[in-house]
């Protein structure tokens, strides 16, 4: 496994400054932001995506994903918390072209830096999207973006978020299995799971063979509240355990948007205490 860093936490400063930030913190990868204030996919001219694949080149740095979770560039006013509109099931239905769009153009630049993947969310059920429409809407949806990827050579890997449509490990597998695309899987965030008061164990064995990228923080109990890990409740060796039974081995990253005020010692931080947490079991092997 190795161990990445999201620059989401670098909200606050340039990729460019996010991308070295990381580095130095002695992280070997990184998850790039798909958004504002990093690489917006509308905003995004091939010269600039070129200058992002020499820059990873030149400090050494692998992609472990690429977020394209949140929009806030698309909104001239985005509220300052996780927001997931325009959604793929959204009522409206520019705002779901809209999103199909972005989710394309992240392919394409993950294409570009050589990224394995992208990360994106289901959306809320808004008023005239039932859980029933949601669930076709969704379908519907996905599947030219999976035709999308499967020529790009990228997988495009869900979050199961709380409060979302889709926020439940078996809600996801669920749809993995109705759409029968090798390239659909999960962005799994680890923490969801556990605020979400799901057996973590059992949620990588329902996800296995198809999380393509593992989020981490540590949390304040069962609240949704990302904290430098280490520093909350999280049982760390749990995770290890099951990372090790699953065969888990591509990358851990950790994600940290709520340290924007100070990205460099989260960084710092998160890397001494993770890199010790993976010295407390071997490394491991196994199909991903």
């Amino acid at each position: 496994m190795q161990l990445a860093f999201s620059t989401n936490a670098y909200t606050r400063f340039t990729l460019a400054e996010a991308l070295r930030g990381i580095r130095a913190a002695g992280f070997g990868a990184v998850e790039i932001l798909a958004d504002t204030p990093h690489a917006y996919p509308d905003g995004l001219t091939m010269d600039q995506m070129l200058s992002i694949r020499e820059q990873l080149s030149a400090l050494g740095l692998a992609v472990s994903n690429i977020n394209a979770n949140c929009t806030f560039g698309y909104w001239r006013h985005a509220p300052p918390e996780a927001f997931f509109e325009p959604s793929l099931i959204s009522p409206n239905p520019a705002h779901r072209a809209d999103r199909h769009r972005l989710i394309c153009r992240t392919i394409d630049f993950a294409k570009v830096i050589g990224a394995e993947n992208i990360s994106i969310t289901s959306g809320r059920c808004l008023g005239e999207m039932s859980p029933s429409r949601a669930k076709r809407q969704m379908a519907e949806s996905l599947m030219p973006i999976l035709d999308y990827a499967e020529a790009a050579g990228v997988n495009v890997g869900i979050e199961c978020e709380p409060g979302l449509f889709i926020e439940y490990a078996a809600e996801l597998r669920d749809l993995i299995d109705q759409l029968q695309s090798a390239r659909l899987g999960a962005n799994l965030d680890i923490g969801h799971s556990y605020v979400l008061g799901e057996d973590v164990p059992t949620v990588l064995q329902i996800l296995q063979g198809r999380i393509w990228n593992l989020h981490v923080e540590d949390l304040p109990g069962r609240k949704h509240y990302h904290m430098i890990p280490g520093r909350g409740d999280f049982d760390w060796m749990m995770l290890a355990n099951a990372l090790r039974q699953t065969g888990y081995n591509r990358a851990v990253t950790v994600e940290l948007y709520t340290q924007a005020h100070d990205p460099g010692t989260a960084a710092v931080e998160s890397f001494a205490f993770l890199s010790e947490w993976m010295k407390n079991f071997p490394a491991v092997g196994g199909s991903r």
